[in-house]
């Protein structure tokens, strides 16, 4: 139940700063010790008898799952993010390959 309080709108709100990260992981961390058989394991053994992701785990499916509805057209034309996908690559892959584009450094420099 606090999970899904957690990750609430995590697509929206990506919690990128590590100490935001901690402080999410610090209350799935606080809530496995709450079983009194496991508590004394470390926290990754005690995800496991528990059966739950890691934070960073939930977080990078969720993005793939978003991006999965974006590139299938899941989503309305008019509101989807701008997606340039790679047609006729010569190398192995699939038909949803993405062009990863180059950054603008110089946004400040004007026209």
């Amino acid at each position: 139940m606090v999970r899904s309080l957690l990750d609430y709108c995590v697509s929206v709100w990506v919690p990128y700063k590590k100490g935001d990260i901690e402080v999410l992981e610090k209350v799935q961390k606080k809530a496995t010790k709450f079983i009194p058989e496991i508590r004394h394991l470390p926290y990754r053994d005690r995800l496991k008898l528990c059966k739950l992701p890691t934070l960073h785990y939930r977080q990078v499916r969720g993005d793939m799952i978003e991006m999965y509805k974006i590139l299938t057209g899941k989503y309305d034309a008019d509101v989807k993010p701008m997606v340039t996908r790679v047609y006729g690559s010569t190398t192995r892959g699939n038909v949803l390959k993405l062009d990863k584009g180059r950054a603008k450094y110089d946004l400040r420099k004007g026209g």
